[in-house]
């Protein structure tokens, strides 16, 4: 059940006018035009509809469909942001403090853990483009409202506090250069972020999420201005580590936790929706339906975008793991922390690009956390919500933003530690991410959303193995509080 966009219905052929050359561009141009309405399928329509006519225009109000663009843009577009925004500042203090505890021995998640942020997001990604909904309007439309408002919850909290989490940590880097205080940088940080997601396209917004994941690249630098030993890094590497004491498996389902977001179970589907209606699909009818080439480039999209974020979780680890671990600094709780302790280890340019780095991703990481948020929360209300629009054509969605970066903001004031509520925060998301990620299996093997796009039996068992890996690892920090 294949539907191929294409440029648009039968065009119609040209009159003719005289001579045989006329004639046969006519009949080219229907053979063309037939063949091509031969093999499309429009996924609106649905079985038993009849398809129209093959010299019917499109119809007032909707676009000729054009094929998504692959190549080298697109790949460094939707899948490297979504993996960059993984690595914000709260996940690279908990990848900081796992290098800097345990030293490379705990290298090895970044491999494993690979997998399973590719199925969660390329589901995500999926059900965005063949529902043509936001994971919250898929749940809202099609599930009980008990099951939507326990998990909206969730995701809220989960997403304010990575948010203040991140915006101290900015802070707190920021002050690495600039000595103003913290709090007035937090101010100024979120007055800015705020900004670009009220009055910046959804274009602009995109292409400079899209350079800040850049970012990132620094920590790859800090890693190797670190000197790691070869031999150490291959066994943290290759040689699964496991140790069954209280803080291994708690810093272990803090990554766990930390690496599967649950934002990234719905950011990578509005971000589907926000690329549609930027091609002029605004309408649910005209968003719905994926063709198989598309599901193919955006595996690979996401693909390349999940490989750049356990990258940069790697060389974290690797970073503070060949310095802070052999020096004996062990207990590090924040991003920033870990950056000035580099600086005497590693030499300047190590600790100064740490930071940038944490600069750097926080500016992609917080507009992701509100905004998702805001998503969330107005699909769930049925309110109007894109980045597309303007304030006052979707108030309520932008208001919703600016309450949690307030919130955010506030919580940096009140004797509150986002850092430390960020341990307990990751170690919360591993507990949560089993039964979010069988709701979205059980989502995209529906067919009454997906059609005949539903799930394989590879991704099926993909998503079974994780859900197991992820329990058994809870489960043992569970049984270590008790032993």
């Amino acid at each position: 059940m294949n539907r191929r966009r294409g440029p648009g219905l039968c065009p119609g052929t040209k009159s003719l006018t005289r001579g045989s050359n006329s004639i046969s561009m006519q009949l080219e141009t229907a053979a063309s035009s037939a063949s091509d309405w031969n093999v499309r399928h429009d996924f609106l329509r649905g079985p038993g509809k009849d398809a129209p006519s093959m010299n019917k225009p499109p119809e007032e109000g909707q676009r000729a469909r054009e094929p998504k663009k692959g190549g080298v843009v697109r790949a460094l577009g939707l899948g490297l942001i979504t993996g960059a925004a993984d690595d914000d500042c709260s996940a690279i203090g908990t990848y900081a403090s796992a290098g800097a505890r345990f030293g490379p021995d705990l290298l090895w998640t970044a491999p494993v853990t690979l997998p399973m942020m590719y199925l969660v997001v390329y589901l995500s990604s999926k059900l965005g483009q063949v529902s043509g909904r936001g994971l919250f309007k898929v749940i809202s439309d099609f599930y009980p409202r008990w099951l939507l408002w326990s998990v909206l919850v969730g995701v809220l909290i989960g997403n304010t506090i990575e948010a203040a989490a991140d915006l101290g940590a900015m802070s707190a880097a920021i002050v690495l250069f600039v000595p103003l205080p913290a709090p007035l940088v937090v101010i100024v940080v979120a007055i800015v972020i705020f900004a670009l997601q009220v009055f910046g396209s959804y274009k602009l917004i995109r292409n400079v999420f899209r350079w800040l994941a850049l970012a990132l690249l620094a920590y790859v630098v800090s890693a190797v201005l670190a000197k790691p030993d070869a031999a150490s890094v291959l066994r943290g590497t290759l040689l699964p580590k496991i140790e069954f004491s209280r803080e291994y498996l708690s810093i272990l389902v803090a990554i766990v936790g930390t690496t599967l977001s649950a934002y990234l179970y719905t950011w990578q589907s509005n971000q589907e929706v926000e690329e549609e209606i930027a091609k002029g699909r605004t309408s649910l009818e005209e968003r719905k339906g994926a063709t198989e080439g598309e599901l193919r480039r955006s595996r690979r999209d996401i693909l390349i975008g999940m490989t750049f974020s356990n990258l940069i979780m790697y060389f974290i680890i690797l970073s503070t793991g060949s310095t802070l671990y052999k020096a004996g600094q062990t207990q590090i709780e924040t991003a920033a922390q870990a950056a000035e302790a580099l600086r005497p280890l590693a030499g300047d340019a190590a600790g100064i690009l740490f930071a940038a780095g944490v600069i750097g991703v926080g500016f992609l990481a917080v507009p992701i956390m509100t905004a998702g948020a805001a998503f969330d929360f107005a699909q769930a209300m049925g309110w109007k919500n894109s980045l597309h629009a303007k304030p006052r054509q979707a108030p309520k969605f932008y208001i919703v933003i600016g309450v949690i970066t307030l919130v955010a903001v506030g919580l940096n004031f009140f004797g509150f530690n986002p850092m430390k509520a960020l341990v307990w925060s990751g170690i919360v998301q591993g507990f949560s991410t089993p039964p979010l990620l069988l709701l979205l299996l059980i989502m995209t093997n529906n067919r009454k959303i997906m059609g005949d796009k539903v799930n394989s039996t590879s991704t099926n068992i993909l998503g079974g193995v994780t859900i197991l890996a992820i329990l058994a690892a809870s489960a043992g920090l569970v049984a270590s509080w008790f032993l």
